[in-house]
């Protein structure tokens, strides 16, 4: 399954001014990154993946349509996937974004 060009665009619309990202496709998706790490992407799979704090991880997955990404077997904490239902208003977006930049802004620049 291809990324949702849409999805990307209105996480793209998001960013602007809000952040200085760089766009790169990994994971079979869109990602958007933040001082070269990830914080959002236009997942291959559907939905958004996002990277969020590991210890947020039980708090955020609390939310519907918002749990751990699986990889390689294994449900990883600080790797999410949000639905698109949990993304469908500008609003939801816009929260679940910022919750991608504020983490990937809070680690080291690659």
């Amino acid at each position: 399954m291809a990324y949702d060009t849409e999805l990307a665009d209105r996480i793209r619309d998001v960013l602007v001014g809000k952040a200085d990202f760089t766009e790169k496709k990994m994971f079979g998706g869109l990602a958007f990154l933040i001082g070269g790490n990830m914080a959002v992407s236009a997942s291959g799979q559907g939905g958004m993946l996002l990277r969020a704090d590991p210890s947020a991880s039980d708090e955020l997955c609390s939310n519907p349509g918002v749990e751990r990404a699986i990889m390689q077997g294994r449900a990883m904490d600080g790797w999410l996937r949000v639905a698109d239902t949990a993304i469908a208003s500008d609003e939801e977006l816009e929260r679940w974004v910022d919750v991608g930049v504020a983490y990937a802004g809070s680690l080291p620049p690659k």
